[in-house]
């Protein structure tokens, strides 16, 4: 939702097959970060207002029908403004009852599949919701697990993010990559996307997110110039090819090369 219909609550849930069939809002989502073994996640829609088909199928709880579908899950800010969404599939109610939060809303347990709903991901999207990812860095402390769940929330807010500010940056830009926290490839990206586009920004997550990130509407337009600092270090730890790390260093700048990166390697 991008209007203020949601202030007050922290996800909405809209049908993948038909946008104009929005499910409602909920205020909190419990065990939405914790993966079950099968891939499925058993979840709490606390302080829940349900719509459309998601309504509907609670009336039809314990048989095939009581499946709401596929949908987009957003995450909203404390205006009610969407700062990013991931998609869901098989949405299925499995129990509902009156929620204590507030009169009128339900607690509806759903059982949902999402493989981008990484452990970790949640405290960076409420960091986002406070408006408190404003220094660089914030990364640094986490833990692998934690940098892979900051690269993902980077990516899915990415227009959030850069809301009041033009898709990409004019050419001929000095972007500033610190090089000193890059101890593998997850913390190269999260140094990267930082570099271009500030705290909790997101310039890539692979190689092949690099290069379509190069080619315009991710925050920088080519030709602009990376000034590596510290890349000794990241040059003699592994950057995603344990076996390998040159050749992974040398692909990594044949592709700024080809898409009119000038890279300074301090």
């Amino acid at each position: 939702m991008a209007d203020r219909a949601g202030e007050g609550f922290t996800y909405a849930l809209t049908s993948h097959e038909d946008e104009s069939d929005f499910w409602g809002f909920a205020q909190e989502a419990r065990g939405l970060f914790i993966g079950g073994d099968d891939g499925f996640r058993q979840v709490e829609l606390l302080g829940c207002s349900p719509r459309g088909a998601l309504l509907t199928c609670l009336d039809r709880l314990g048989g095939r029908r009581a499946r709401a579908g596929n949908a987009h899950l957003a995450l909203l800010d404390a205006r009610g403004r969407t700062m990013g969404s991931y998609f869901v599939n098989d949405l299925t109610a499995t129990a509902v009852g009156p929620s204590p939060a507030e009169d009128g809303l339900l607690d509806i347990s759903v059982r949902l599949w999402c493989d981008e709903l990484l452990p970790g991901s949640a405290r960076v999207w409420e960091l986002l919701r406070r408006g408190e990812l404003t220094r660089k860095g914030m990364w640094h402390p986490l833990s692998p697990e934690e940098r892979r769940a900051w690269l993902s929330v980077a990516l899915a807010s990415r227009q959030y993010q850069r809301r009041d500010h033009p898709a990409d940056s004019p050419p001929g830009r000095v972007f500033t990559l610190d090089g000193r926290q890059v101890v593998d490839a997850d913390s190269f990206y999260c140094a990267l996307g930082e570099a271009v586009n500030g705290p909790g920004g997101y310039f890539g997550r692979n190689l092949a997110a690099v290069d379509d990130c190069l080619r315009g509407g991710f925050g920088a337009m080519t030709p602009f110039t990376l000034e590596w600092r510290h890349s000794d270090l990241a040059k003699s730890r592994p950057a995603g090819d344990d076996r390998n790390p040159d050749a992974y260093f040398e692909v990594l700048l044949e592709i700024f090369r080809d898409r009119g990166v000038d890279v300074l390697l301090r």
